[in-house]
Order: C-alpha cells, then structure tokens, then sequence
C-alpha cells in the first residue's frame, strides 16, 4: 500500500466514524442544538482536522501538510460565508429551530457529493488542459473584486432567486413545514413542503460556494489528495459552525472583504506562476500562501470588531 492510499484510508475512516457520531447520532428529529453543543462539536472538528494534518505531515511531508492546512483554513472561512446565506435562507422560510439539524445534515451531505463531484472534474481538466488554471485564476480575481465591493444591495434574497423561481414554477409548493416532513398530501396529491425547498436551496448555494473554493484550493495545491481532504473537512465542520456563528454573524461584517482579497491573491498567484515559480520555491509559496490566509481573515475579524465597538460607543453617546 502507498503513503497516499494509507492517508485516503485513514482519512475515509475518520470520515465514516465521524459522519456516524457527529451527523448521525447527533441529528435526530426535533433536536435544538446549543451554543455550547455547537462550540463543542466545533472545537472536535477543528481538533480532528489539525490531527489529520500532523499525520499528513509524519506520512507525505512538510510541504503537502502545510498545503492542506492552508487549504482547509480557506475553505474553512469560505464556509462562514456559507453560513451567512444560510441563515438569511433559514429566516426568509421560517424553519422552525428543532428542524435546523435535520435539514443541514441532509445540506452537508448533498454539499460533499457535489464536491467531489466538481473537484474529481477540476483535477482532470487541470490535468489534460493546463491552461484552464488561467481561467480559474481569472475568475477567482474577478469573484474577489465583486465580493469586495458589493453592497447592502447586493445581498442575498432566497426568494428571489434562480432555484427557488424554478422550483416554484415546476413544483407545487405549499406554505408549510409539514410538521417536518419534506412531502405532504393535500387533496390527494404531494405537496412539496418549506423544508424540501430549503434543502434544495442549501444544495444549491453550496455548488455556487465550489465555484469559487475549489478553484481556490487548487490555487494553493495540485494534489487531489489536499485537495479532497481540506474540502470535506470544512464541509463537514459546517453544521456545528452554523448553530456557533448564527446569532453573531453580524459582528463580522468585514469579513466578506478579507475573504475576498485572499481570492484575489489566489488568483493572482495562478495567472502568474509560472514566473513565481522561477524566483521562488514550492514551499515557500505554500508557507506565503498560509501567511496571506491567516493575516486577512485574522484582520478582517479584528477590524469587524473594532468598527462595532466604535459604532457601539458613538450610539453611547448620542
């Protein structure tokens, strides 16, 4: 067995042990999940995946180890912006608290099929067209630039978008939660509840959310193994970050800037690597890239901070 397949095996039995103990045990119908709960299950899954990051380092290496801990630290960050649009989805539909575990179990796991899906494809066309990592770069500027700049205006509306449009126009609808249930009977035919809609519509912004984290990562490493890894691990930590984040998303309302110029810098890194290549080593980009991760994201937290607490102070003195 190669040190690859033994890491893919151990990673694969974490994975199921975890899934089992975590989002199943943990996800049963009616549960309300605290603030403690949820800070607990998230330092476990912070925990697990620095763990599996000093047995990435023992098995394949320094450089694979720091690319995948850079890696999983943006998709880790990418996945609060995750959370933002989830909870304004889980307010426009009025899913009632008991019900949020269910229906984010049922989100997460959608969300890992469809990225493995979308990085199985992404590392094939890299690997027979390598100039679609231009094309990634390209878009990962441009993305960084719009979230950057974008506005109150801009915000997400659920209801108005593209996947729920359609689902109301193909689909018949109904008003309710059905109790928690996805389909109920009215007249005699299904209905298609609020729940099923919010799955379909958590489904959805996290393809839209790959879009921009896969490109990301693989800005960062070629290597599935990274690749892979560092993805399912932030998706997986999603649900606990969900419950630990909702009632303070407010308090980092710069944080959308600071995600976006890691972007920028990504993309920028792809278009030109071939001559960053020439004057620096693979392993210290990957260090500079860990560097630029945490100094923007740490940056963007403390600056959203400190603006509310000078705006709490001048409301203070009004």
């Amino acid at each position: 067995m190669t040190t690859d397949q033994t890491v893919y095996l151990v990673f694969g039995i974490i994975i199921l042990v975890a899934l089992v103990l975590d989002l199943g045990l943990l996800s049963k119908k009616n549960t309300i999940i605290s603030i403690k709960q949820a800070l607990h299950q998230t330092f476990l899954w912070v925990l697990l995946a620095l763990g599996f990051f000093v047995f990435m380092w023992i098995e394949e290496g320094q450089k694979l180890a720091l690319e995948y801990l850079s890696g999983y630290l943006m998709e880790w960050t990418l996945s609060i912006d995750n959370i933002f649009v989830f909870i304004l989805i889980f307010d426009a539909f009025k899913v009632k608290e008991q019900n949020y575990s269910r229906v984010l179990l049922i989100g997460i796991l959608a969300a890992i099929v469809f990225r493995v899906l979308f990085i199985t494809v992404g590392v094939a066309l890299v690997a027979k067209f390598a100039w679609v990592l231009y094309l990634f770069g390209i878009f990962l500027i441009y993305t960084g630039y719009k979230m950057f700049v974008a506005g109150e205006e801009d915000s997400f509306n659920p209801q108005e978008s593209k996947v729920y449009l359609f689902l109301k126009k193909y689909l018949p609808l109904g008003n309710t939660d059905g109790g928690g249930r996805f389909v109920i009977k009215e007249n005699g035919k299904p209905v298609y509840t609020t729940l099923f809609v919010v799955v379909i519509l958590l489904a959805g912004i996290d393809i839209v959310f790959a879009l921009d984290s896969i490109p990301a990562v693989m800005g960062i490493s070629r290597s599935s193994l990274v690749i892979y890894t560092s993805n399912i691990f932030a998706v997986l930590g999603l649900r606990s970050l969900f419950f630990l984040l909702r009632g303070a998303v407010k308090e980092f309302e710069h944080l959308q800037q600071g995600i976006a110029i890691v972007l920028v810098f990504i993309g920028a890194k792809m278009l030109g690597e071939h001559y960053v290549n020439e004057w620096m080593d693979k392993s210290v980009q990957t260090i500079l890239s860990l560097l630029v991760i945490l100094f923007c994201i740490t940056g963007s937290i403390m600056y959203s901070l400190f603006i509310n607490k000078q705006k709490e102070a001048d409301r203070k003195k009004v």
